[in-house]
């Protein structure tokens, strides 16, 4: 049987884009999904601190070092330039793997900068 586990988050990034004529997805910066174990075009939840939304969709990499992070297509409608948000990826696992699974979490300052 499998397990679904949180895997990792970015917790309370600042949303710095919403693109509503995109095909869809949110766009991270490649660092912070590094930083945080996210793949690109990993399917990520997202919740909004501000209004309380969720989502579901999946990452597309941006660059380096922008702290991008930019909510595209009918995302946008949910989602406003500097909201809080807290980005969460999930991982399938047998049980003897999630007893010992430790999610990692980034926190970030005012301008997406890991803390950790």
């Amino acid at each position: 049987m499998l397990i679904t586990m949180f895997k990792s988050k970015l917790h309370r990034v600042k949303v710095t884009e919403a693109q509503l004529y995109y095909e869809g997805s949110i766009t991270i910066d490649e660092e912070l999904l590094k930083t945080a174990n996210i793949l690109a075009y990993e399917k990520v939840q997202v919740v909004n601190v501000n209004n309380g939304s969720r989502l579901e969709t999946y990452t597309i990499p941006g660059q380096w070092g922008s702290r991008t992070i930019c909510l595209n297509g009918p995302a946008a409608r949910m989602n406003s330039v500097g909201d809080e948000v807290i980005i969460i990826a999930y991982a399938q696992m047998i049980e003897e793997e999630a007893r010992l699974h430790h999610p990692k979490v980034i926190l970030v300052d005012d301008h997406n900068n890991p803390l950790n």
